[in-house]
């Protein structure tokens, strides 16, 4: 990674995260996974310079969408053979990273949408993705997977009705991605469908990711047809490759660890950017033992939680690669992994924050990322019920059980 750009105060951190030769977002070249990276690294300044106005407004301004759509970030995980990058997770990891350190919101929408819109293009049936996909450019899907609404089978498909909260993304979706329980069966399965066909409510009123517009919406008896559907933990797909043995909690894995890295990054830079700025004056933080040593901590937090992610992300890629899921133990790991990187991430914000001073509390980019971290803190995939099934797997106290979407439970 590249070192940071000397920053002017602390209004104005450039982006440590861009190297040199970053590709233009002047114009947009044909999508090429190994290109996503730095494309996602060159958004870095139109994702800061637009923070504050989507964040007023609950959504994410028109030029950043369509920037995603241009530089091919929507369509990260969506399969090669529709025109995607069906990106390995290293790379997702990298891109999301650098989403996140322009702006948290940015990323929290990207990566809801560009799960939905490849999970769609990777499971749903050729006709389904022969409809959603015919359009020059992908397109966004967006909703709520782990609520379940309840769906009743019928000739052809399903009636699906039901009522669900936190739709990141879902003010940009063409389409709603949503949960269901099939009726009489119990089985849990993604309803794809118009975004029209359901009810959004605006209700949108959050300490933190506020331009993320996570609306709550309402679906009343919609037919859906079969093939617009398919079982929430589908492992197996019948286009794309190993990218989609994840299934779709292997692939929120890489979300949020992505997410939680970037936005540590951002903290930590911008509170040096602040220290330096404030170099030479009476009782300056840079001649403050206790802010210095603090700062030490903090960045080794934030290291240590990042290289336990790459690593166990490296060698889940190694075994996908090999035509196999990821193991028992390698699921384990990955939620480890993210349950650290967020609680580090909580700790370094407190410490950003409260070492900022007065500057914290104005409004700013120090207090914008200190609610963005609190609310993503609270996403379910960081509970305390993760760590506790990590914790009873990796002491040897889970035989023959397996990870399912909302934990462990036994392989039968």
């Amino acid at each position: 990674m590249a070192d940071i750009v000397e920053a002017d105060g602390e209004e104005e951190t450039a982006c440590r995260l861009a190297g040199e030769g970053a590709v233009s977002t002047e114009t947009a070249a044909p999508l090429n996974a190994s290109e996503l990276p730095l494309r996602a690294a060159a958004l870095v300044p139109l994702l800061g310079e637009r923070a504050a106005a989507a964040e007023a407004q609950g959504s994410l301004t028109e030029d950043v969408v369509e920037a995603f759509h241009r530089d091919g970030l929507f369509a990260m995980w969506t399969p090669r053979s529709l025109g995607g990058a069906e990106l390995d997770p290293i790379r997702s990891l990298e891109v999301l990273e650098q989403v996140a350190y322009g702006d948290p919101s940015a990323c929290w929408v990207l990566m809801a949408a560009a799960i939905a819109t490849g999970v769609a293009g990777a499971y749903l049936s050729d006709d389904a993705v022969g409809d959603l996909f015919a359009g020059e450019r992908v397109p966004v899907i967006a909703g709520q997977g782990l609520r379940s609404g309840t769906a009743v089978p019928v000739d052809g498909g399903f009636r699906l009705s039901g009522e669900w909260a936190f739709a990141s993304a879902i003010r940009h979706a063409s389409h709603i991605h949503t949960g269901g329980q099939v009726e009489g069966t119990g089985e849990q399965r993604i309803f794809v469908l118009p975004v029209d066909q359901g009810t959004l409510i605006d209700n949108w009123d959050v300490l933190g990711l506020r331009a993320t517009g996570s609306l709550d919406y309402v679906i009343e008896d919609v037919f859906v047809p079969a093939g617009y559907t398919h079982p929430i933990a589908q492992a197996s797909s019948p286009r794309g490759g190993s990218l989609y043995r994840l299934a779709i909690p292997g692939i929120a894995m890489i979300c949020h660890s992505g997410w939680a890295c970037g936005v540590g990054r951002r903290l930590l830079d911008e509170l040096a950017g602040l220290a330096r700025a404030k170099a030479g004056r009476a009782g300056a933080q840079s001649e403050s033992d206790s802010f210095l040593e603090g700062y030490g901590v903090a960045e080794a937090k934030l290291g240590a939680a990042r290289a336990l992610i790459f690593e166990t992300w490296r060698g889940i890629q190694d075994t996908l690669e090999t035509g196999v899921p990821p193991s028992v133990r390698q699921q384990t790991l990955m939620r480890l992994a993210l349950t650290n990187a967020t609680r580090s991430l909580q700790e370094i914000a407190s410490f950003v924050y409260l070492a900022g001073g007065t500057t914290s509390l104005r409004a700013g980019k120090i207090q914008q990322l200190f609610r963005d971290v609190h609310a993503g803190t609270q996403h379910v995939t960081s509970s305390p019920v993760v760590i506790r099934a990590c914790g009873r797997e990796l002491a040897g106290l889970a035989p023959g059980e397996v990870w399912g979407v909302r934990g462990l439970a036994p392989a039968s």
